[in-house]
């Protein structure tokens, strides 16, 4: 028997979930802010805006009345935008009358409170009013998600079992999803790969070639995992699909909006102009900030994204930041990492040379 879930966020990656549960069997709402784009949306049956050309499921419920949406949902999938997090997630609150398990598919970290979204959720929502709260994350465009392309993700919680019912509400011939016990590590990871995709992008925008969008990727996820494990992360859980993985898909793809803010800083546009241009949230920018801040206060050192932070907010040229990272003093690549410490996490700033 299907169960009843409320998707919160018509974007792209909300619209491809949604999509994903009703073919699943699921009873689905899919919940956007902006009331003519809903209508639209019910009128066409297609989200013009983020997914041309992609046919909704017939039973896909769509509104802009957030107390329709989530009444007697048993999950509620909530796929914002980090900056609009806490706002949604305060109205549901309020609206709330029954408890419900709640999943996160959004990639960031606040700025100024450094925290990540299950954090968020766990402040604004009421305890008795959330069974648990589950992370999606991996490498996935939504587009490819649409066209039903293997696809392959994991789901964390710090309850293996609601993590392993989510997996079922997920899972199908062309959705693969694995489970994860390390929230920290998933949330991490999915959230500071957006940071190195604008960095990609912006060696792409400056000319350069595969040698340098490799060590980009390479160093960027060194110190994704070195902020990670300071923060209690396991750090085998940077080589699995919310590391690595999604890494590789954010940082190489066209489709990555990321990759494309970066590419177009790369050719000289300012912030302001690529935002524009866009028309879409970039996470990545803010989820700069976020990080950079954070490492700061727990002393992480983390060279790309400090450079990235100057570019973004201190009006550093790109090719001054380039110059800086490769001429930066020499380094050890790897410190010697016995395979015990990698279960235990004892002393994890020696795994990683900054």
């Amino acid at each position: 028997m299907g169960k009843k879930i409320s998707v919160l966020g018509s974007g792209s990656w909300g619209t491809a979930l949604s999509m994903v549960l009703a073919e699943n069997g699921h009873h689905v709402s899919l919940w956007g802010r902006n009331e003519k784009q809903m209508s639209e949306m019910q009128a066409t049956r297609e989200n013009k805006r983020y997914l041309p050309g992609v046919l909704l499921d017939d039973t896909i419920a769509l509104t802009s009345s957030l107390q329709e949406s989530i009444t007697d949902a048993d999950y509620i999938l909530v796929v914002v935008p980090t900056k609009a997090m806490r706002d949604v997630l305060s109205d549901i609150n309020k609206l709330m009358t029954a408890t419900s398990v709640f999943i996160h598919a959004s990639k960031g970290i606040e700025p100024e409170t450094h925290y990540r979204i299950s954090q968020i959720i766990e402040e604004e929502i009421s305890e008795e009013k959330r069974e648990g709260v589950v992370v999606l994350s991996g490498p996935s465009h939504a587009e490819e998600v649409c066209k039903k392309q293997p696809t392959t993700v994991t789901c964390s919680s710090i309850h293996m079992n609601i993590a392993e019912d989510v997996q079922d509400l997920f899972m199908n011939q062309a959705f693969r999803v694995y489970t994860n016990t390390d929230l920290i590590g998933v949330e991490i990871g999915g959230s500071l790969k957006n940071i190195i995709a604008l960095g990609s992008g912006m060696t792409s925008g400056l000319g350069f070639g595969d040698n340098a969008k490799a060590a980009l990727m390479t160093r960027g996820l060194a110190e994704i995992a070195r902020l990670g494990v300071k923060l209690g992360a396991n750090p085998l859980t940077f080589a699995g699909l919310s590391g690595l993985g999604d890494l590789i898909v954010t940082c190489t793809s066209q489709h990555s909006r990321n990759w494309r803010a970066g590419n177009m800083l790369g050719k000289g546009l300012s912030v302001e102009e690529t935002e524009k241009e866009l028309g879409m949230v970039v996470e990545g920018i803010r989820t700069t900030k976020a990080a950079y801040q954070l490492a700061k206060a727990v002393g992480v050192d983390m060279p790309i994204t400090t450079e990235l932070y100057e570019v973004l907010f201190n009006d550093k040229s790109v090719d001054e930041a380039v110059t800086r990272l490769m001429g930066r003093v020499k380094k050890r690549e790897v410190e010697h990492l016995p395979l015990s410490s990698a279960f235990s996490h004892q002393d994890p700033l020696n795994h990683f040379e900054p």
